[in-house]
Protein backbone atom coordinates (compact mmCIF):
# COMPACT_ATOMS: atom_id res chain seq x y z
CA UNK A 1 0.00 0.00 0.00
CA UNK A 2 1.18 3.36 -0.80
CA UNK A 3 -0.37 6.52 -0.14
CA UNK A 4 0.64 10.64 -1.34
CA UNK A 5 0.38 12.97 1.50
CA UNK A 6 0.67 16.61 1.91
CA UNK A 7 3.12 17.40 5.21
CA UNK A 8 1.73 19.95 7.30
CA UNK A 9 3.00 23.29 9.34
CA UNK A 10 4.05 22.54 12.72
CA UNK A 11 5.54 25.51 14.40
CA UNK A 12 9.29 25.46 13.37
CA UNK A 13 9.35 22.41 11.71
CA UNK A 14 6.70 20.08 9.28
CA UNK A 15 4.59 17.18 10.21
CA UNK A 16 3.11 14.10 8.48
CA UNK A 17 -0.22 13.01 9.46
CA UNK A 18 -1.09 8.99 10.00
CA UNK A 19 -4.76 8.34 8.79
CA UNK A 20 -6.62 5.41 10.82
CA UNK A 21 -6.54 3.01 8.51
CA UNK A 22 -2.52 2.76 8.50
CA UNK A 23 -2.36 3.18 12.22
CA UNK A 24 -4.73 0.29 12.36
CA UNK A 25 -2.58 -1.50 10.27
CA UNK A 26 0.65 -1.23 12.04
CA UNK A 27 -1.67 -1.88 15.30
CA UNK A 28 -1.02 1.21 16.80
CA UNK A 29 -3.20 2.79 19.41
CA UNK A 30 -1.41 6.59 19.45
CA UNK A 31 -2.90 6.73 22.97
CA UNK A 32 -1.00 4.06 24.07
CA UNK A 33 1.66 3.41 21.53
CA UNK A 34 4.88 5.40 19.98
CA UNK A 35 6.15 4.90 16.82
CA UNK A 36 9.58 4.36 15.79
CA UNK A 37 10.65 6.19 12.58
CA UNK A 38 14.22 5.46 10.62
CA UNK A 39 15.52 6.22 7.20
CA UNK A 40 17.22 3.44 5.35
CA UNK A 41 18.18 4.24 1.13
CA UNK A 42 16.32 7.32 1.43
CA UNK A 43 13.28 5.92 2.71
CA UNK A 44 11.37 7.05 5.82
CA UNK A 45 10.54 3.58 7.74
CA UNK A 46 8.01 4.23 10.39
CA UNK A 47 7.10 1.15 12.82
CA UNK A 48 5.36 -0.05 16.12
CA UNK A 49 7.94 1.00 18.96
CA UNK A 50 8.41 -1.29 22.41
CA UNK A 51 7.81 2.20 24.44
CA UNK A 52 4.50 3.20 25.28
CA UNK A 53 3.19 6.83 25.73
CA UNK A 54 3.82 8.04 29.47
CA UNK A 55 0.13 9.28 31.36
CA UNK A 56 0.35 12.90 32.86
CA UNK A 57 -0.67 12.83 36.19
CA UNK A 58 -2.57 15.50 37.44
CA UNK A 59 -1.92 16.85 41.39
Amino acid sequence: MALDRKLIRNGNGWALTINSTILGLLDVDPEVNMVRYSVENDKLIITKSEKTVEKKTVD
